[in-house]
């Protein structure tokens, strides 16, 4: 993978207007568009990609994965409710562009990813690692999530799980909050779940979205 290196006033431009249609698009957030105005999308994507990367839709990465819709991690970090400091659990690394968001949030940022080729081209992500040192990336199966971390105020899952993974939930603190898209067909819809006590969790039903499918396993 060939990444750009320079983040040039044009591509800030190009930002700035997607963040101004994220907005019109019903993102009232403005932690959450900031956290997104400073992170240079385009860093996250092969070099090819360039002149495209502040269009609001997803592109093709390694593995047969992608890097979400601007407005999707927008929704997703939005529903999330982060505050600084918290620690939040993220189950599919993928580009890594939505844990980037989350760390400039001020977040501590735990993320997980099953493609071992995603996993070590992050690993091999300079500029990541410089300007995000304290996030904590790790290779494994997103369905055992991280036990020896938790509990977690926060879980954010970037694929479409079949149904609620509960073994996560159960990595979530009482009071956190997780969102989750759901639905084993083409499309997700977006579950926002609080677990408001050690046996109950609260779910909310919202908006559909489409997502590439949550495997159990590590992929070697």
């Amino acid at each position: 993978m060939r990444r750009p290196n320079e983040d040039t006033l044009r591509h800030q431009g190009l930002r700035n207007k997607l963040i101004d249609q994220l907005r019109v698009k019903g993102i009232q957030d403005e932690q959450v568009l900031a956290a997104m105005s400073r992170v240079p999308r385009h860093f996250f994507m092969d070099a090819g990609f360039d002149e495209l990367a502040y269009l609001d839709r997803s592109f093709p990465i390694e593995a047969d994965q992608t890097i979400s819709h601007p407005y999707t991690v927008a929704y997703q970090t939005q529903l999330l409710g982060v505050k600084k400091h918290e620690k939040v659990l993220e189950v599919g690394t993928g580009s890594a562009y939505q844990s980037a968001v989350l760390a400039e949030l001020g977040v501590r940022v735990h993320t997980i990813e099953r493609q071992r080729k995603l996993y070590d081209q992050v690993q091999a992500f300079g500029w990541l690692k410089k300007s995000y040192p304290f996030v904590k990336f790790f290779y494994g199966d997103g369905y055992a999530g991280l036990p020896k971390f938790a509990p977690f105020d926060k879980i954010l899952i970037t694929a479409g799980a079949p149904q609620v993974p509960i073994e996560l939930m159960q990595q979530l603190k009482v009071g956190g909050v997780a969102v989750v898209p759901v639905g084993e067909g083409e499309s997700q819809r977006m579950y926002r779940i609080v677990r408001a006590s050690e046996s109950q969790l609260e779910q909310q039903v919202l908006e559909e979205f489409q997502f590439v499918p949550m495997l159990q396993g590590k992929s070697l």
